[in-house]
């Protein structure tokens, strides 16, 4: 593998990407929908081109397409759910440019993508596994329990999300929300646990690396961690990616209750923003992923080594713009 394209590197899971990437000898080029002086680690790849939004399918297809052309991609690596919905609706696209898509496949994407999909084939193949998620459009609000969630199907990062504590609330919400494309579930207390699950595409070899999330960003990004081992859970997320057919690293998202049960939220086909965490505790995520969409064998989660990890905020310098005149 010479050169890889990452999408979205102003998001938080970019700068472990780019770094073992290129760790390996490996060309990075990154792209993201703000120009380069906006993104720190637009000055640590090798190439770097501001994309159109996803959200904008024809011309952001497009835009990539061309990168991908240019600096020779051979495999792109997708950080964003909405840029993921789009390339598992253009893989032909990129097969066309010999370009490897290191995602999981269309089937488990679109389960993984639609959380109402996700509990209704959990439910059958695991019983229990998953919170009870139901579409908000189809439930009676007195015959829901409180408190609720209530969320986009296919939301990321806490967006649109909202907890009503009682039946008057929920039907304030629904006075004023189209809920349609919403779905419900019982709101459980506890800490959020994310699970680092990296599986290869014929199911031979999973490895699973737990970390408590202690404290969280308002969109969901954990700023300290406890990574952690839990054969339990670790097994449970193993049996679940085998059911969902996932492929590479993805991450499994938990509510640790205050009686010890790991209630499971969602699976995101994709990099978790704290990812880097599980590269720390000593398991390489990023390049083990590759692996799984080059055919070369993943190592196991053996040597994982419990541990806290707290994340802080740093500055760089992108662009001069005035120098002060002596």
């Amino acid at each position: 593998m010479k050169t890889v394209l990452v999408t979205a590197i102003g998001s938080f899971a970019a700068d472990i990407v780019i770094k073992r990437l290129k760790a390996q000898g490996i060309r990075v080029a990154g792209c993201d929908i703000y120009p380069g002086e906006w993104v720190a680690d637009a000055g640590n790849v090798d190439a770097f081109y501001q994309v159109p939004c996803a959200s904008d399918k024809e011309r952001y297809v497009e835009a990539v397409l061309s990168i991908c052309k240019k600096e020779q991609v051979e495999a792109l690596i997708v950080l964003l759910d909405v840029e993921l919905d789009v390339w598992n609706d253009c893989r032909e696209l990129l097969a066309e440019q010999k370009v490897i898509l290191c995602a999981s496949g269309p089937e488990a994407i679109s389960l993984c993508r639609d959380k109402r999909k996700l509990f209704l084939y959990l439910e059958d193949k695991m019983p229990g596994c998953l919170i009870p998620t139901f579409s908000l459009s189809e439930c009676s609000p007195e015959a829901l329990s409180y408190p609720a969630v209530c969320k986009p199907y296919n939301g990321r990062s806490s967006q649109g999300l909202k907890c009503v504590g009682s039946q008057e609330q929920l039907e304030l919400f629904l006075s004023h929300t189209d809920v349609k494309d919403y779905i419900v579930q019982p709101k459980i207390e506890g800490l959020v646990v994310t699970v680092d699950v990296v599986r290869d595409k014929h199911g031979r070899n999973c490895a699973a690396i737990c970390r408590r999330e202690l404290l969280r960003t308002l969109n969901g990004a954990g700023t300290s961690v406890e990574v952690f081992r839990n054969p339990g859970l670790e097994d449970v997320c193993r049996q679940a990616a085998d059911a969902l057919g996932v492929t590479g690293c993805v991450n499994f998202e938990f509510i640790e209750g205050s009686d010890g049960v790991y209630h499971m939220l969602e699976c995101n086909p994709r990099f978790a923003g704290g990812v880097e965490f599980s590269c720390m505790a000593g398991y390489d995520c990023v390049i083990n992923h590759l692996r799984c969409f080059t055919g070369e064998d993943i190592e196991p989660s053996d040597n994982i080594t419990g541990m806290y990890i707290a994340r802080k905020y740093e500055e760089y310098i992108t662009k001069i713009t005035d120098r002060s005149r002596t």
